[in-house]
């Protein structure tokens, strides 16, 4: 699928990384999202983005919403 870069300071973002690391550009889009991604994961863990995200839309969570589903309730999810 190909990625059309409308934004000239992406566009030479992309290619000063990959004339740096001596890659093609389609390879420095691997690489810096990759890299992007691993940073991500390490910044927060999913219960902290989980928080975050209900932060900034204004989601609180009662203590029921806390308990965990009973095993029936789940099994009735899957059910035909």
């Amino acid at each position: 699928m190909p990625i059309n870069v409308n934004n000239p300071e992406a566009d030479t973002l992309t290619r000063k990384f990959a004339h740096m690391a001596g890659v093609s550009v389609t390879d420095a889009i691997v690489i810096a999202m990759k890299e992007a991604i691993e940073r991500r994961r390490k910044v927060e863990t999913p219960l902290q983005t989980a928080a975050r995200l209900r932060e900034k839309h204004g989601v609180t969570l009662g203590s029921s919403a806390r308990k965990p589903l009973s095993r029936e309730a789940f099994d009735k999810m899957w059910e035909n």
